[in-house]
Parts: structure tokens; sequence; C-alpha cells
């Protein structure tokens, strides 16, 4: 079984923390978000993982690399960033021989029974009811329940039931077909190529879809939802850190996720915060954020923040949002 992770996003909604940080190596509960696909893929029975890369794509690819060897893996190059649609399809030539294809979006994270997924007997779209469905790809339904159409972020919704950026592919080759007609005739939605185009002259052609609901689904495309995503994942068994050391005069409300080789004094971490590698903390309150690695932190009091990696903060009591390799003094 193949997978293709689509990871070419900009990630604008994050700036100004992803103009040096891919959003799918942002940390929540402990590790990165492409960490939890990755990871759950595997776990699925996936042998061969397809990465599309784009804005700053070597880091991404440096990353995994890295910290997985052994994974049988590919990286291709999405020059032009013209939808998830355009992604995939840039990528046709290493997916043209799968029996099947999970394609999961490099910012999200799904907890599912997948095995509902996995032996569905036809293509099948993982989804969810939302309140506001023109944000979303969503799917309608005839009167027997069956996939009879999905559109991208509708104007005028029909239905609540959004796709929730995890597809399993049966027909592959009608796939690779659709996006290419898609892309050849310069049928656009919002100026690019979406995923759902492709799939929908899928569904016009015959090819049947079912649907599996998933249980919770986080879409890490904004600070707003990042940390929340971060917060649900750290109350999950699982998540959180346990067995940490003594820090001097500091009080751990759990859960929190702290790296290895952190100095923590006199201050309070939690609850939901992440803190990674390396960071020091001295004299300040730190809940419901994300601290990057190497960061460094001096009387403050910090909720509700994203913090890049090395990032050195004194006296200052705000909620923030901040890239890497910055340095902030309100003392």
């Amino acid at each position: 079984m193949k997978a293709i992770i689509p990871v070419a996003g900009a990630g604008t909604q994050l700036r100004p923390l992803t103009y040096t940080q891919p959003k799918p190596l942002i940390p929540v509960a402990g590790k990165p978000i492409i960490s939890f696909i990755i990871e759950r893929l595997q776990s699925l029975g996936v042998e061969e993982f397809i990465f599309v890369t784009g804005y700053l794509g070597e880091k991404i690819k440096d990353y995994v690399e890295v910290q997985y060897p052994g994974l049988k893996k590919e990286f291709i190059q999405q020059e032009n960033r013209f939808g998830t649609g355009h992604a995939i399809w840039t990528a046709r030539n290493l997916i043209r021989d799968a029996g099947e294809l999970i394609i999961l979006l490099g910012d999200t994270i799904v907890e599912m029974d997948f095995q509902k997924l996995i032996h569905c007997p036809t293509s099948c779209l993982a989804v969810k009811k939302v309140p506001e469905p023109r944000e979303f790809g969503i799917v309608e339904f005839d009167e027997k329940g069956n996939v009879k159409r999905v559109v991208e972020k509708p104007k005028i919704p029909k239905s609540n039931m959004a796709m929730a950026g995890l597809y399993m592919i049966r027909e592959v080759n009608a796939l690779i077909e659709s996006l290419g007609y898609n892309i050849k005739n310069d049928i656009r939605t919002d100026g690019e190529f979406p995923l759902t185009d492709g799939l929908m002259r899928m569904i016009e052609k015959g090819i049947p879809f079912s649907t599996v609901t998933v249980d919770q689904w986080f879409d890490c495309g904004k600070k707003e939802t990042l940390l929340e995503t971060n917060a649900l994942l750290l109350n999950n068994e699982g998540y959180a850190s346990g067995n940490l050391p003594e820090f001097d005069n500091t009080i751990i409300i759990h859960p929190v996720s702290i790296g290895q080789h952190c100095t923590i004094s006199n201050s309070i971490v939690g609850p939901h915060a992440t803190i990674g590698g390396h960071v020091k903390i001295e004299s300040s309150i730190v809940k419901d954020s994300i601290i990057g690695q190497y960061a460094s932190l001096r009387e403050v009091v910090l909720k509700h923040s994203v913090i890049g990696n090395d990032t050195s903060i004194t006296g200052f009591r705000q909620s923030l949002n901040i890239g890497d390799n910055t340095e902030i003094d309100f003392s």
C-alpha cells in the first residue's frame, strides 16, 4: 500500500512562525505534525511514502530522512502551488502502480477506526460534521445515502459533512486521469486545482465512493486550531509526558509535554503546554502554549501562545505567535 502526503503549502495563516518553519514540522503534544501522520500510516501497513514538498521542502526532507531512515520514501517538488489536486498529479508517475492509495494532507491529524477505511470495498472519504461547511470540501448524499457530489468550499452548502483530509483511493489511474483532465482543460476552483474537483470527475464517471466518520479531526492550519489540537491530544492517553525530572521550585500542572534537557526554575508550567527540547524557563508562567526548541523565557507570563525555536523572551505578559530565531526583550 502506498501513501501520498502533500506538504507543499506555505502555512500563511500561521505566519510569522512559518516563515522559517514548515507547518508539518510544528510540534503538537510533543512531536511534529508530520510524525503523527507517518507513524499512524505505518501502523496501518503502509509500505511506501511519497511526500509532495514545496515551501521549505528541504527542511521536511531532512527531518524525515533523519528521524525515519528505514522508511521507504520518495520526495517530489511541486514547483507551482496550484492546489492539492495539482500536488497529487505532480506525483502521478510514482503512484500509477499503486493498487491502493491513501492520501493524507500534511497538516491533518485524525482519530478514528482506520480499519473501516482500509477495508472499505470502494474508494472512501473520511468525513465529519462541521458547523461552518463553507470553509471545507463538502460531501452531498442522495436519498439512499450514497455519495452523489463533492464540492470545494460551497457558497451555499447543501450538506454539513466535510472531508477531513484523509482519502482511500482504489481506482488510482482514474484519479490521475481525472486530475490530468482538469489541469489540461484549466478547470479551476478559486484559481487552483483542488483534489475535490478530481474526485467529483471520478464520481461523474460512475466510480462509487463511500464515507467513514472520524471521531476527532485536527486541522492544524491556524494558531487557534493548532493550540486546540495540542490541548486535546495532551488530554488523550499516551501523549503527555510522564516521569518528569524534578524542576527547581517549579509547579507542573498536567497534562504537559516537556522535551529533554530543559532547565525550568521558579515557574508554573501547564496545563496543556508543549515545551521543546533544551528550553530554559525562569520565573515564568506558561500554559496553553507551544514553545519551540532552544527557546529561553525569563519573567514572562504566556498563554495561548506559539513560540518558535531559538527564541528569547524576557519580561513580558501577552499572547504571541512568533517565528524561529527571534529575540524579544521587553524588560
